[in-house]
């Protein structure tokens, strides 16, 4: 005995097999009692007995064991054969022939038996049915045994292109074996053929036979969001949902972009139970080929995939109207105004519950049928050394090291055709990640008089100007020693309310054409935890969006460090940290420039101190927001001048304008030195007076 079977002999032991202990044992038998002639026999056994021991598991056989089930339904495992055991009924004659028709008992009245299901085995069979079945879901006609079962959905799908094969150019036995499958088939699906006919010949169905207009791969006229949109295809069947109950739910595909790459998502439609038949056109979701303007519909679709696809990436854009903020409860719809930052890629990572799990472009293409250009990798991506669709490289495959050499092929017109109708990014004023509809989406008009406007010295504008264009430019020709420290620009401005500090970083920003993110101390939490961890998240997307950020009324960051205020002293520390290390342009403003920490002077490139408002400066005030007046004034040259001799800060000026013009607009008048007065007044202040003039 081996080494290896001598250790398993000690692990597991052994086993008696003595058929004559075991004889004994049953029956009690003392040697002590028994007779010579016994005493020799059992003698004999017990020498039969050292023979006959085997170890446990070392007999190289196996032992059929039978399951047999007791009059509680009980299964348990015996020796012996069922008594009642057939024969099997597919066997080596059972091979031979082309098909096996599998029957069983009918509930149908009007007949006994209904098929169940189909095996074909013909080999010339499966060679018509790869071309007419090709590309169909769940169907390998290359199988050895080719199973189909009822009602046959495959069949009823492709039967046009069944019945055609039967003429066309095949050999003797091929043809014989087509017409042994089509008369096998046509008396089970006659009627549902007949009925399909029927209802596209007048634009209805029924739910019962709502499955039959469906055929897997045809475009799906849909919708997402409230907004219509067009799907492929994959799969239906009718099911038992938690929610809706017995319905009927398709599975389709739609082309959406995860940050990277365009993939197809999947996504499920339910057609709940109706009695009768039902215009097609009417149901929830129908076969784009049934819509009463198919052409005209999927010509839109596919414009708006285009713009989609130019989406991809990052931009700087305009929007206004609903967009979609996923929340615990499920989608919920809110208004947005204002600029955005499409950017699939950083909205996955603010918000990776919602983050897309894409299938390959080439899923659709197999659906749809062969792509004219060849997808060069799951991604639609060519090893091609390019830009992307967004400004400036690629940034989108970051820890890809060949990110830098691919491009991305341009997407086809059937895969333009079922591209989702929103991207996700991000809303500037509302500070929401969101997902907008590409309808809504705009180019920015820029204000090119932004600049020029603000009330500042020139020299002082030139400099502030001159020092954020270079730093967008060339901030990383400049390093300290150790690498990316030292290469951002920071701006601090000072001084009373409503001088214009905040109106500085929204004209450099809209000058440079880059987006503005603007938020206030507070906006980052009350602690020092709280404030590392959104500053964090807060400069990377906005180094990454190559944005200027405005942190306004900075005063508790920038405040001076005390033995006594511990978390204080934390979040001055976290913020002296952070700005040595941030690499973009950033502006802060304060209102109390005496209580900043020491520290802070060697961190800061430029500090700007904004004096009061003179009277010149109030004229300019005026003159900029009267001149920005859409439905004009009847205020003089000589009025405002009266009205700058107010000591009143630039914000003041601006919500005396907008109050006044909303007390014309009620009066259906312009605007007119007596709305302003009147609003001046309410607030304790009164119009200079001029000789010679009436007061308003």
């Amino acid at each position: 005995m081996t080494a290896v079977a001598e250790k398993a002999v000690e692990e597991v032991g052994t086993v008696e097999v003595s058929d004559a202990v075991a004889s004994n044992a049953a029956q009690g038998v003392d040697k002590e009692t028994q007779s010579p002639e016994s005493k020799a026999k059992a003698e004999d056994g017990d020498a039969d007995e050292k023979k006959e021991k085997v170890m446990m598991g070392m007999i190289c056989g196996k032992k059929d064991l039978y399951e047999k089930i007791d009059k509680h339904n009980k299964a348990t495992w015996s020796a012996e054969p069922p008594e009642d055991l057939e024969e099997a009924a597919e066997n080596e004659e059972t091979e031979k022939y082309a098909l096996l028709v599998r029957n069983k008992k009918s509930y149908d009245s009007r007949k006994k038996l209904e098929i169940d299901s189909i095996v074909i085995q013909s080999p010339l069979l499966k060679n018509v049915l790869h071309d007419i079945l090709k590309d169909y879901p769940g169907v390998t006609t290359k199988l050895t045994r080719l199973i189909f079962k009822a009602p046959f959905t495959p069949f009823v799908h492709r039967w046009g292109l069944f019945t055609a094969a039967l003429e066309g150019d095949h050999d003797e036995d091929t043809k014989t074996h087509l017409r042994l499958l089509y008369d096998v088939l046509h008396p089970e699906l006659k009627d549902v053929i007949i009925a399909m006919k029927d209802y596209v010949k007048n634009g209805v169905v029924t739910y019962e036979h709502v499955w039959t207009i469906f055929q897997p791969g045809c475009t799906v006229f849909a919708s997402r969001y409230g907004k219509p949109v067009a799907v492929r295809l994959t799969s239906s069947q009718f099911i038992e949902h938690s929610k809706y109950g017995h319905c009927f739910q398709l599975k389709c595909d739609r082309i959406d972009w995860d940050g990277s790459r365009f993939g197809c998502n999947e996504s499920s439609y339910f057609i709940l139970p109706f009695v009768g038949t039902i215009p097609i056109s009417e149901l929830d979701c129908f076969p784009l080929a049934y819509h009463s303007d198919e052409k005209a519909i999927a010509e839109s679709f596919i414009a708006r995939g285009r713009v989609f696809e130019k989406l991809a990436g990052q931009h700087y854009m305009a929007y206004k109207g609903h967009a979609i903020e996923q929340t615990q409860y499920g989608p919920s719809r809110t208004t947005i105004d204002c600029r955005i930052i499409v950017d699939a890629a950083s909205h996955a990572k603010a918000r990776p519950e919602y983050q897309l799990i894409l299938k390959p472009l080439n899923h659709t293409a197999k659906a749809s049928g062969p792509s004219p250009e060849p997808d060069y990798d799951d991604g639609g991506v060519s090893p091609v050394d390019d830009w992307d669709y967004s400004y400036g490289p690629r940034q989108d495959d970051e820890g890809d090291v060949f990110a830098e050499h691919k491009i991305r092929l341009p997407l086809t017109e059937e895969q333009l055709l079922i591209c989702t109708c929103v991207v996700r990014g991000f809303a500037l004023k509302t500070k929401k990640w969101v997902e907008f509809y590409v309808d809504s989406i705009s180019e920015i008009i820029f204000n090119d008089n932004a600049f020029d406007s603000l009330v500042l010295p020139e020299s002082q504008k030139s400099l502030v100007l001159a020092f954020a264009q270079t730093q967008a430019k060339s901030k990383s020709d400049f390093d300290d020693i150790i690498s990316g420290k030292g290469r951002g620009m920071i701006m601090l401005l000072s001084g009373s309310p409503g001088i214009g500090k905040t109106l500085t970083a929204e004209s450099v920003a809209e000058q440079m054409r880059v987006p503005l993110y603007a938020m206030s101390a507070g906006d980052l939490g009350g602690n020092s935890s709280q404030i590392e961890w959104k500053l964090t998240e807060v400069l990377e997307i906005v180094a990454k969006w190559n944005a200027v950020l405005l942190i306004d009324e900075c005063d508790v960051l920038l405040q001076a460090r005390s033995p006594n205020d511990l978390d204080r002293n934390c979040i001055v520390s976290i913020f002296l940290r952070t700005l040595e290390y941030y690499e973009g342009i950033m502006f802060l403003t304060t209102n109390r420039i005496s209580d900043i920490d020491e520290a802070f002077h060697s961190r800061i490139h430029l500090s700007l101190e904004y004096p009061p408002l003179d009277e010149a400066s109030r004229r300019a005030v005026w003159d900029g927001f009267l001149n920005r007046q859409t439905q004009g004034h009847e205020i003089r040259p000589e009025e405002v001048d009266r009205l700058s001799r107010l000591e009143i800060n630039g914000r003041v000026i601006k919500n005396v304008l907008k109050t006044g013009n909303l007390l014309a607009c009620s009066k259906g008048e312009k605007l007119a030195l007596k709305h302003i007065a009147t609003v001046l007044q309410i607030e304790g202040h009164k119009v200079p007076e001029k000789k010679g003039w009436l007061t308003g």
